[in-house]
């Protein structure tokens, strides 16, 4: 068997979707003219370090390989294969059925179709997921069951994605949809893969810039003028290359996006080289009167929203029987405005790069104790500079006000074991250890050389973790998991002994006491346990409950100095302790058959939840004054204990054919009440939305129309922050997408569209947004896009 087939991560989902005529919502009998048409199972790889392998066959004479998998697991190593499923159809719901929570997945073909310029645009109207939204081309981190920035980790190919994104919510992160090929939001338990910070949860990026396995295609080297090379046994097929062009153009904003990727290999090498850009201009809001602040002129678009972003990567792999180990090298650059009333006064913009290095592997050793050995590393520079007026009335006083730099390292390495009978179940479990380093500096723009005037300059965070997966399948119906994780935290940096409420940075530091270095250590502990059951009717059933802890982050302890992006004066508390959050999460699902859907409930309570609390207090150059009247919001970081409860939900159902496809409805809803144990909310949570629609989809075609509902947000923090209206964003959509005559232009696919968003028009303010008063969301627009395959 193929390197590439034996990798093959099949990992369950949707599989083996049948397009079907709705009958009974739960008969799986295919729709007429329909009957050969297979959808494949949604295949991920975030979510857990045990991945469930297709069968292996005996790869020595002695059978070291089968004697691996004894008891219950030898008659399901002896099934055949399965073959090989048609291609995905566009548009069909992609639901997970055997992982212990829910994993939202954003496959290849609909990032394409919608877009996205950030991780948080992309996701922002999937259930229980929406973003921050702060400005075109920043951050937008997404926000996942109103957790966000510190309980949210961002990972690309299994590295983080670091940078200053969870520092601001106007800074961007460094992870492109361009480039991306798949998108996984993973809750639950195995976000302990990834640390205690991703409590919320955590958003994967993937892509092919670390290839794990040669090229599949048609055409080899020579077809293009190249040497090409003889396969090597066990590995692959002769030389060959792909390359995909990326392309699209925006009405809202009049922007232009694309991207080049290029994939080759031969022999045991296969390399990837890819490069993206985009390019928009300030967009256009509703024509009628939108602003808190009458004054501030209007002219039919949001001032000083204007963006680009711009990169690329180069990366290769080797590839040999039983792994692989490759590297890359990763450039992404952006410059972007900051919308609002001081944004546009002051034409603040940020001024961003990042440089990373990643490589990755994987071995799987012919022995019967092993199954696979696997790694991650990367290292990263960022460096961002927030630039804008120092006068708004001198257009020559344009300078920096503010420098972030981040230097991150980090490195994690895995082992599966491979199953073992242990009498009741067959016993697979997973170790790993984890460690990083993060130096952050953001020194006072006035005097870089302040211990004081900084808002946070400099400070170190060091984590070394070990964690456990073990996963007890039980019979073909019924698994469990239960994990664990222990990590050290130690952070250092400087802050003052004390903060008063009227906080002076001007006067002498022993009037508040002196900026003092202070060294942290933390040891938090978390575990969790899981269990899925498939019931009758395709239906999966699963529970999981979780004990974390979490450690603070720098920001929330070293903090003391204003941030004019957010409007803040951020004020740390260096005595901050452990947060922990006791979990319990319960969902039932179903991937197959003319009805798909996905349910899920969650109950969180945390103990000494770290957050953000505007006093009501407001500040200006480096002083505070009690009550209104300066340009910053007070902002100190606190602790108090708080309960977040909700649910959401979405399906598909497959009404009938028609033409040459299907025509059905869907629908979604998420909420989430979060409040603090005296019955207080806690601020800038995400409304409830409900939505649904109708689609049509075919071999080649699919079109989509589809209205979400925002409520009015009114459970609102009794201080600084405002009820925000509700919303309807209506979109509609047609792609198609073909194979190609390559004797026309050497394209071998093509996939064009149009995608209409925010049809109806509307105000759009996004209640998550530090700066939502003051910034609406894109009024209507149409993206139209091309991608080909060659």
């Amino acid at each position: 068997m193929s390197f590439q087939s034996r990798h093959a991560q099949r990992l369950g989902g949707a599989s083996l979707l049948l397009l079907g005529a709705v009958t009974p919502a739960f008969a799986q009998t295919p729709a007429q003219g329909q009957s050969s048409t297979e959808i494949p199972a949604v295949t991920v790889t975030a979510p857990s370090p045990i991945v469930r392998r297709a069968v292996v066959p005996s790869r020595n004479p002695r059978g070291a390989r089968t004697a691996r998998v004894r008891s219950r697991e030898q008659a399901a190593d002896a099934a055949p294969a399965a073959p090989v499923p048609a291609a995905p159809q566009q548009g069909v719901l992609p639901v997970v059925t055997d992982q212990f929570a829910t994993v939202t997945v954003v496959p290849n073909e609909e990032i394409r179709r919608n877009g996205g310029g950030t991780l948080g645009d992309l996701l922002f109207s999937k259930p229980g997921i929406t973003g921050s939204e702060y400005a075109p081309g920043a951050s937008s981190r997404p926000i996942i069951r109103g957790l966000d920035t510190n309980r949210v980790g961002i990972v690309e190919n299994g590295t983080g994605s670091n940078g200053a994104s969870d520092l601001g919510e106007d800074h961007f992160v460094p992870i492109d949809p361009l480039a991306a090929n798949q998108v996984e939001v993973i809750r639950g338990p195995a976000t302990l893969r990834y640390g205690s910070t991703a409590i919320g949860g955590v958003v994967s990026a993937t892509n092919n810039r670390i290839p794990d396995a040669l090229p599949s295609c048609t055409a080899p080297f020579a077809t293009y003028g190249l040497p090409t090379k003889a396969p090597l046994a066990n590995v692959g097929s002769p030389g060959c290359i792909t390359a995909e062009t990326r392309t699209a153009v925006t009405s809202v904003d009049r922007g232009a996006e694309g991207a080049v990727l290029l994939d080759a290999g031969g022999g045991n090498f296969a390399v990837h080289a890819d490069a993206f850009g985009r390019k928009a201009g300030d967009y256009s809001i509703p024509s009628y009167p939108f602003l808190t602040d009458p004054t501030l002129p209007f002219n039919g678009r949001q001032p000083n929203s204007a963006s680009q972003a711009y990169g690329g990567s180069v990366g290769g792999s080797y590839i040999f029987d039983g792994g692989y180990v490759g590297a890359a090298i990763t450039q992404h650059n952006a410059l972007y405005h900051i919308p609002g009333i001081e944004g546009s006064e002051f034409l603040t913009r940020i001024d961003g790069r990042q440089t990373k290095f990643t490589t990755k592997g994987e071995y799987r050793p012919d022995a019967a104790a092993i199954d696979a050995i696997r790694f991650w590393a990367g290292a990263t520079d960022y460096k961002h500079d927030e630039v804008g007026l120092a006068d708004s009335a001198d257009l020559t006083s344009l300078g920096v006000r503010q420098t972030f730099t981040s230097k991150e390292q980090e490195g994690r390495v895995e082992v599966q074991l491979a199953p073992f009978d242990v009498r009741f179940a067959a016993l697979t479990t997973a170790v790993g250890v984890q460690a990083s380093h993060q130096k952050l500096t953001a020194p006072s723009p006035d005097d870089p050389g302040s211990p004081i005037n900084g808002l946070f300059d400099p400070n170190k965070n060091t984590k070394v973790a070990g964690y456990i997966f073990n996963e007890f399948k039980f019979s073909e119906a019924t698994k469990a998991q239960i994990a664990g994780r222990v990590e050290s935290a130690r952070l250092s940096g400087t802050a003052p002994a004390f903060v008063p409420d009227v906080f002076d940075l001007t006067v002498d530091p022993a009037a508040i006491g002196p900026a003092t270095a202070v060294n942290r250590n933390f040891t938090p502990v978390s575990g969790s346990v899981g269990l899925i059951h498939n019931l009758p009717w395709d239906l999966v059933a699963s529970i999981t409950g979780q004990y974390v802890e979490r450690a603070p982050k720098p920001a929330e302890l070293f903090s003391r100095g204003g941030h004019d992006a957010t409007t803040t004066f951020d004020i740390g508390n260096p005595n901050l302790g452990i947060e922990t959050a006791k979990s319990v999460e319960a969902g039932l699902r179903r991937a197959v058959g003319p009805l798909r859907f996905e349910i899920t409930g969650y109950y969180t309570k945390f103990n000494g939840f770290i957050y953000r609390r505007l006093t009501g207090n407001t500040c200006e150059d480096g002083a505070c004054q009690l009550g209104p009247g300066l340009e910053l919001n007070q902002a100190l970081y606190s602790q108090r204990d708080a309960t977040f409860r909700g649910g959401e939900f979405q399906f598909q159902y497959d009404v009938m054919p028609v033409w040459n496809g299907i025509w059905g409805i869907e629908g979604q809803y998420d909420i989430v009440r979060a409040t603090f144990d005296d019955g207080t909310n806690v601020p800038r949570i995400p409304p409830q939305r409900l939505g649904g629609g109708l689609y049509y989809r075919d071999a080649d075609w699919f079109a989509r129309i589809n209205l979400l509902h925002a409520f009015a947000q009114n459970d609102i923090a009794p201080i600084a922050e405002t009820p925000t209206p509700g919303y309807n964003l209506l979109r509609a959509e047609v792609s198609y997408k073909t194979k190609l005559d390559q004797s026309w232009f050497g394209a071998r696919e093509m996939h064009v569209g149009l995608v209409g968003n925010n049809l109806l028009n509307e105000n759009i303010r996004n209640a998550v947004s530090f700066n939502k008063d003051q910034v609406l969301l894109p009024g209507i627009g149409v993206r139209a896009f091309a991608n080909f395959k060659f």
